[in-house]
């Protein structure tokens, strides 16, 4: 799913190509896709854009004459630049946003239909598409500790809720709390001032530098490849790989469409959580900590080869966008 740094990325090549043009037409391939009836689709068309915002993991078009169409990608959406009047192609297009010198359009792989357009007047009814969470990148050290310790929440939940941060989802919690050097089965209301403190550090520090990475990856052009799994990343998507900064293998709990990845070294003491599937599998083989999981190499929850060598190690955290 694309989050804050996608989103913002995506949110500035749009502006840069819409703003004060007119949006002469919104082609859709799905009903399913827009989720209002009132105001109708076509009071949108030809009104000017007058700016492109960001709502939480919503790009929003703002036009002229209180109009908002807020798009929400989901976990599949992802946007494109093409030439004028492109033709809507291929199962996964759902839709186009036609301007003069060009059109925006929107595909979602996969069978599943999740994406979702709304169009609202007047900023009452914006405000009622957002899910309430603070912005991660605005709010104070204060006002986060106050989000975080609302709910009883553990801290990937925590930092995954819309309604307590905006923007962040599997992906980038990940890597927050990788280098917070926090576990993300912790209770967020059990933080002391000083993990909270290194917490929203290493949220800024995240968000801002993947943000940037992107920003230059993209280098003025339409940001394609728009994916949750990244080189550079350090634990997100890497299971069994060598954490690159101290070599222990990354680990995972899958549950339902979700998973948590974390190093167990550097976020839980060498703690090897419990995954429920795989724990109930192994029962009384499950390793419940590191020392146990490398005296049993053959559960298939270290990596397949021998860990990266120190120096290669070092390198590949040199390239990790902190």
């Amino acid at each position: 799913m694309p989050e804050l740094p996608d989103v913002e990325v995506y949110r500035e090549a749009i502006e840069a190509r819409v703003r004060g043009a007119p949006l002469q037409k919104v082609r859709l391939a799905s009903p399913f896709l827009l989720r209002t009836v009132e105001p109708p689709l076509g009071a949108a068309e030809g009104r000017e854009v007058r700016a492109v915002r960001r709502l939480g993991k919503r790009l929003v078009l703002a036009l002229e004459g209180d109009l908002f169409l807020a798009l929400h990608l989901m976990i599949a959406g992802r946007l494109h630049w093409k030439e004028a009047g492109a033709k809507l192609g291929g199962k996964a297009a759902l839709a186009a946003f036609d301007f003069p010198h060009g059109a925006l359009t929107l595909t979602e792989a996969g069978s599943k239909r999740r994406a979702a357009l709304h169009l609202v007047r007047g900023e009452a009814a914006l405000r009622a598409l957002d899910r309430g969470g603070v912005e991660p990148l605005e709010v104070d050290l204060a006002g986060f500790a106050a989000a975080l310790r609302r709910e009883r929440h553990t801290l990937k939940r925590a930092l995954t809720d819309p309604g307590i941060l905006a923007g962040i989802g599997n992906a980038y919690s990940d890597e927050i709390l990788h280098r917070a050097r926090l576990s993300p089965t912790q209770l967020a209301q059990n933080l002391s001032e000083e993990e909270l403190a290194r917490l929203h550090a290493a949220t800024r520090a995240v968000l801002t530098g993947w943000t940037e990475r992107l920003r230059r990856e993209a280098g003025g052009d339409f940001p394609e490849g728009v994916t949750a799994f990244r080189e550079g990343m350090a634990v997100h998507g890497r299971h069994r790989q060598p954490c690159p900064d101290c070599g222990a293998p990354v680990q995972r709990i899958v549950r339902a469409e979700n998973e948590v990845n974390y190093c167990p070294r550097c976020q839980t003491g060498g703690r090897i959580l419990s995954d429920r599937s795989l724990a109930r599998l192994l029962a009384e083989d499950w390793p419940k900590t590191l020392e146990e999981l490398e005296k049993n190499p053959g559960l298939g929850l270290r990596p397949p080869a021998a860990p990266a060598r120190r120096g290669a190690v070092t390198a590949r955290s040199s390239t990790r966008a902190r």
